[in-house]
């Protein structure tokens, strides 16, 4: 299984809202495609599929605060 990891978000900023899933559990991806929206105060980012394969596990939903780091769902 691969991890689904919100990135470092540049200075000073430790945490983002998931703004919205793009797939669900289940849903086949290709590596690079965008799986989910997050928004931090000063920006949006488009999070990538880090592998090809199924989402297996969803850990945050959609309005969630995650911080840097955190694993918010996996690819088998």
């Amino acid at each position: 299984m691969t991890d689904i990891i919100i990135p470092n978000l540049g200075n000073e900023i430790s945490e983002a809202e998931i703004t919205e899933w793009l797939v669900g559990a289940g849903e086949e991806v290709e590596e690079g495609d965008v799986v989910l929206l997050i928004s931090t105060t000063k920006t949006a980012l488009e999070i990538e599929a880090p592998v090809s394969g199924k989402i297996s596990q969803i850990n945050f939903s959609e309005g969630d605060l995650v911080q840097v780091g955190d694993v918010v769902g996996q690819i088998e």
